[in-house]
Parts: structure tokens; C-alpha cells; sequence
């Protein structure tokens, strides 16, 4: 709840930031969820309450292509994570979420086991919220539907770049738009889902994207060709595009079985 009305407070400034031109009302905003989870008991009833509830009554709301994930090796880890990636029209929309789902009856009924867990019994161990607005050269996000093979061998890779302050960082955004990066994974064939900057989150400033493969090889491959390219060698080298980026992270996921993605 403290979150949610900071970034209420916060929203004028925000949408003002996010909107500098008209043109930029059409770029969609992203939430993304993740789930910090201590065992498969939870994870489990996470996975209940997004499949039964939460996406089925986002998806009533006309909000369609939520993507779950959970981190490749996920069952062995000492912390489980799941990832939820909202796709939203609007800041507005962002923040009436709440109080929309909880006039939603069949979502109160469908998800009670997790809204009304006891304070002894949690069904997670926190929530992180990260808030994203989409590239102006990427305004809308993308379902890779030409991925081949099993879905539960499909690698999508989320990356964050964090910049050492927030000229590189905004440069770096350049990078991706009017230097034509975006135009170079597109022809590489990286089926790219969105890439957008934070506009919430924990380690700003930072931009973060999320590209798919049809398995770990063929990301290999993917980028393998990307760091051979010449339009790549030649962008890399350009001095007007140096030190902007102090920080990478990167996790690869596997769709849930219930995703839209």
C-alpha cells in the first residue's frame, strides 16, 4: 500500500516524464511482478492464484498477453522467483488495478486461498514492482509466435542496464532507439517481447528488455552472431556511445504453462 501511494503522488511527474511528445502517448507501460517464494508450498499457490485468478480476471479487463515465467533451474533454488509482465495502456490503468480487482467478485472467490492468506501463512515472502514505460521505437510489445519446439524449452532472456547516471543512461536509451539497435536484433532474429526504460524500480537509472529463443542453444547462437555482426561492431565503437551502461543483469526464464507468452 506505501508503494502504491508514492507512485500516485508521483504519477503527474511521472506521466509528464514518460510523455514528453505526443507521439509518445501510444508507447504501452509494463508492471512487472516478481514473486519471492521459499518453497514449492508457495509456489504452488502463487501458480493457483495467478492461473485461476489473476490473469482471468486481468484478461476480463481487456488486458491480454500477461506473460509468467519462472528462472531457468528454479526448482533448486534457495529463493524461487516468479516473474509476471503486464502489458497496460496507460498509468491510470497501472494504478486502478487494485481497486478494480477487488469489485471483481469471481476474482475474490477464484484467488480467496491467497488474498485472505493468514499473516502466519503467506503465500510468498515479498513482492517486487518494477514499473516500465516501452521504447518509442518499440512502442507495443511482441508475442514471439514462431518459436519452435516445446514451449517449456523456450529461453526468454530479461536483461537490465543500469547506467552510471542518468545522461548515460538516457544515451544509452538513444542507443537502442535512433542508433538502430532495435533495427539489429529485429534482423538477427532475437524476437524481442518488449524493451522499455524503468520508471520504478530498484536499480534505476536502468533501461531492461526481454528477447526469446527457441532454447538455450539457439540463444547462444543469437548472440554469438550479434557480437560478429558489423552494424554492431561499428555501434559499439561509436565514441559518442561509451561507458553507458555500469551494471547488467541477466536472467533467463521459462514460460509457466499457463502464460499468454
Amino acid at each position: 500500500m506505501k508503494n502504491l501511494l508514492i507512485v500516485i503522488a508521483l504519477l503527474p511527474f511521472l506521466h509528464a516524464a514518460a510523455t514528453p511528445a505526443p507521439s509518445a502517448a501510444k508507447q504501452e507501460f509494463y508492471s512487472i511482478r516478481i514473486y519471492e517464494l521459499k518453497n514449492a508450498e508457495q509456489e504452488a499457490r502463487v501458480d493457483k492464484y495467478l492461473q485461476s485468478a489473476l490473469l482471468p480476471a486481468l484478461h476480463r479487463q481487456g488486458i491480454a498477453d500477461i506473460g509468467v515465467f519462472k528462472p531457468v533451474g528454479n526448482d533448486t533454488a534457495a529463493v524461487r522467483r516468479i516473474y509476471v509482465l503486464i502489458p497496460l495502456k496507460t498509468l491510470e490503468q497501472y494504478i486502478g488495478l487494485p481497486a478494480t480487482l477487488n469489485k471483481d467478485a469471481r476474482y475474490l472467490a477464484d484467488g480467496a486461498d491467497y488474498i485472505n492468506a493468514p499473516h502466519d501463512n503467506s503465500p510468498y515472502i515479498r513482492i517486487e514492482s518494477i514499473l516500465l514505460q516501452a521504447f518509442p521505437d518499440m512502442p507495443h510489445h511482441a508475442a514471439p509466435g514462431s518459436l519452435k519446439g516445446a514451449p517449456a524449452n523456450h529461453i526468454y532472456e530479461l536483461r537490465s542496464y543500469e547506467g552510471p547516471t542518468e545522461k548515460y543512461f538516457e544515451n544509452k536509451v538513444q542507443m537502442f532507439n535512433a542508433g538502430g539497435e532495435i533495427p539489429l536484433f529485429e534482423r538477427l532474429g532475437f524476437h524481442a517481447v518488449f524493451y522499455a526504460s524503468v520508471l520504478s524500480g530498484a536499480h534505476m537509472p536502468n533501461l531492461m528488455y526481454m528477447t526469446s529463443f527457441e532454447d538455450m542453444p539457439a540463444r547462444e547462437q543469437h548472440w554469438k552472431d550479434f557480437a560478429a555482426d558489423s552494424v554492431w561492431k561499428k555501434l559499439v565503437a561509436d565514441p559518442q556511445y561509451q561507458h553507458n551502461v555500469s551494471h547488467i543483469d541477466i536472467v533467463f526464464l521459462h514460460p509457466a504453462s499457463y502464460s499468454d507468452l
